[in-house]
Order: structure tokens, then sequence, then C-alpha cells
């Protein structure tokens, strides 16, 4: 089998790897970036229709491009799909679309990705995977009755897909929040899960966009950090308990006619149990519970007892020529998001052309 040669290749073809793929480019790298999905931006264009970005606009946007939008306008999923394969177009990033990673290993001083396109060498990879892998969803689910439809919300688009009947959205935070409020337009809808807390002011108000937005992107970006002893202490928190609801507010839930719950924790003769006992006689499931990193196919010594990936800042010590790019918590707060995920890039990339030594603080995600 003929094997590709580059000086790097980056992981993934979403924001984290194009904007990694940026500053590649900008450095005067020979590289490529693989991507499963058929086209730049599919990632966002596969979402539910109704999604629209906490981030306004100004802060959505990579660098070197801005949104073709209002900047204190949130763009809609799709408006971001088509922004992200505009971008790679514009820089030119050499971007490889249905290219499906299943094996990273080392072979002496290089670094060789199995792909569904063929084998590839290089002296540095980045993964840009980002914070999405494998759906999540409770192994009782195996248990439900078959005439229960069951989706995970990477598989929800509109209420057209459900069938007649209740509908049970398992997961409470800002996915699950979204998609209730979409779904109880038609169908009686229950929202399983505990209260994470919500932002109190309107996000889509004048003072909320240009003001409270500031405040709580600069501290996700520049205060709650690695570097600090408060930003490790909020990282671990945010990882641990969720984020808060950003958009959607309770009383919004219960004005449309949203019914909470507590967590669904079982099956009973086919049915969903919350822990309170209550068995629900519902006809869909849709399951909220986030995503869970898949790195399986990384055939390298990098990863801790609990599995989890051994890195400073997306820096990986023990694999040189190895970085991360897009992790949740990765140095910041926002290190999974838009707003976060270029300054990291910059740094991993500096990093791994020996432009950046400075060490930190380790950090498992």
């Amino acid at each position: 089998m003929e094997t590709e040669r580059f000086e790097t290749v980056v992981i993934g073809g979403g924001q984290a790897g194009l904007v990694t793929g940026y500053h590649l480019a900008q450095a005067g790298q020979r590289f490529a970036i693989l991507d499963a999905h058929e086209r730049v931006g599919d990632a966002w264009r596969h979402r539910w229709e109704s999604l629209r970005l906490f981030t306004v606009a100004k802060y959505c946007a990579l660098p070197g491009m801005s949104l073709p939008i209002p900047a204190w306008e949130c763009p809609t999923k799709d408006e971001m799909a088509d922004y992200l394969e505009a971008y790679a177009e514009r820089f030119d990033l050499p971007v490889r679309t249905r290219t499906r990673v299943h094996g990273l290993s080392r072979d002496g001083d290089r670094f060789v990705i199995e792909s569904s396109a063929g084998r590839f060498a290089s002296k540095r990879v980045i993964v840009a995977t980002g914070a999405y892998g494998s759906p999540r969803i409770p192994t009782f689910s195996r248990e439900l009755d078959p005439s229960i439809m069951q989706l995970h919300a990477s598989g929800y688009r509109n209420p057209s897909q459900l069938r007649h009947g209740d509908v049970l959205v398992v997961g409470a935070g800002n996915s699950g929040a979204d998609i209730s409020l979409d779904v109880a337009r038609t169908h009686r809808t229950y929202l399983s899960g505990p209260d994470t807390g919500h932002i109190p002011v309107d996000i889509d108000t004048w003072v909320a966009r240009h003001i409270a937005f500031r405040i709580i992107r600069f501290h996700g970006v520049h205060i709650a950090t690695i570097r600090t002893r408060h930003g490790r202490k909020a990282i671990r928190k945010d990882l641990a308990k969720g984020d808060m609801l950003v958009r959607i507010k309770p009383k919004w839930l219960t004005a449309a006619g949203v019914e909470r719950l507590p967590r669904t924790v079982a099956s009973r003769h086919g049915k969903p149990v919350t822990e309170d006992g209550r068995v629900l006689d519902v006809t869909n499931v849709l399951w909220c519970t986030g995503f869970r990193r898949d790195f399986s196919w990384i055939d390298l010594p990098i990863f801790d007892e609990a599995g989890e990936v051994i890195h400073e800042a997306g820096i990986v010590r023990g694999e040189p020529g190895l970085g991360f790019v897009g992790l949740p918590g990765q140095y910041s707060a926002a290190s999974a998001v838009l707003p976060g995920v270029a300054r990291d890039a910059r740094l991993v990339v500096r990093h791994l052309l020996g432009q950046r030594t400075a060490s930190v603080t380790p950090i498992a995600v």
C-alpha cells in the first residue's frame, strides 16, 4: 500500500481542524486535514434544524475571516456550516473529505495514520476531532420496548421524525432544553434530568449580547484557564457538572407545556423509569445525553488509568510531535467552543513547530 507523506497531518476538519490548518498554512507547512464527512461543515449541517448558536458572529469567527452576517447576531447551524466551508476555500486548506481515520500509531520517528482513503505518514499529528465522539446512551435503552422510537440528539432533525404520542427527552442540558422546546410544539413532552442552572439574562437582547456576553466570554477564555488555581477549579467543576442553560430559560419550558422530571435511570416492562419510580408511557425517547470521546483508534501510550489523554494544554509530552485541539478544558473553559479554539490551535502549532517551549500545568481531560 502506498503511503502519502506530510510534515503534519490534522485529524478532524471541523472548526478545530480548520483553524489548526490556518496556523500551519501561515507557517508554510506542508500538511493535510483528514475529515470523515462529505463536505466541510457537515458536523454543523447535520444537527437539528432549529439550532442556533449561543455565541454572536463576532466571536464565532476564525482568524482572518468574519462571518457574512451582522456581528452581533447568533448564526444558525447552516450559516456556521457554510462559513466553515467558505473558510477552507478562502485559505485553500487541504481538507481530504470522506476520509475516516481508524488508526494512529508510531513507526520510528514518524506517525502512521490508517484511513478509509489509504495510509499517511507524518512527523507531526494534531488530533482535532473536538468534543464530540460516540453518542453516550445508557445501556438500559436496549431494554425499552421496540415500539418506542429512540433517537440520540445527533440524529434528531425535527419533530416530523417522531411517532404519534408522548416524547421523553433525557438530558436537561442545553441540547435537551432546546430540543424539548422544538418537540413541544407538536408533542406532549417530558424533560428528564437535574437542573444545572441557567444564565439569568436573555442572551438575545442588546444588553446581553453587547455587555453580558463580553464578560462571560472574557472569563471563559482568559480567566478560567489551567494557569490559575481558580481556573483549574472552574474547569473541573464544569466538566463534572455540565453547562448551565444559556439561551433557554426554565420558565420558557414551563410555558411551552414541557414537564420536568428527575433523571431517567432504568427500564420496567419496556418503559423508561425515573429515579422517583415513575414509569413513563411514551412512544418516543430522545437521548440528549452527550457524547463520549472515542480514542480507541489511537495506538499510543498517551492515556491514564481512566482512559483519558495525558496532556499539557494539548501537548502530549510522552509522544513528541503529537498534539490535540478542541478538547474540553484543554487550556480554558472555552477550549471546546468557537471563542477559545483558535487560541489553543495557535499555541499547539507554535509548540509543535518549535516556536514555543513554555510549560503549563498538566491536566487530564
